[in-house]
């Protein structure tokens, strides 16, 4: 009887780490200008308003703000970043709009 214990193949046990794409800043949270807002492949959350594209396709805050995340049309996605006060206005504006159509 052999004593030897069969053993792995050494072709096995790697693995490459992980990209850590995604979402890094949610919406109603405050960023600071330059701040990473989405990491991507390609535009599935697309730019919106005071927000930048850099080349690999990361989408990052222009101003200090507050993110908000927008549907654009049947499938698109915007995340944006908005002053405190355009942030107010902005929701005043939409308000009496959600009014009349429940109305």
């Amino acid at each position: 009887m052999a004593h030897k214990k069969g053993q792995g193949s050494s072709r096995n046990g790697r693995d490459s780490p992980g990209q850590r794409r995604g979402v890094k800043v949610y919406a109603g949270q405050t960023v600071l200008s330059g701040n990473i807002l989405v990491k991507q492949c390609g535009t599935k959350i697309h730019p919106g308003i005071n927000t930048g594209l850099g080349r690999d396709h990361c989408i990052f805050a222009t101003i200090d703000g507050i993110v908000r995340y927008e549907r654009v049309g049947r499938e698109r996605k915007r995340v944006s970043v908005y002053t405190p006060e355009q942030l107010k206005a902005l929701e005043a504006k939409q308000a009496p709009a959600t009014k009349a159509a429940k109305a």
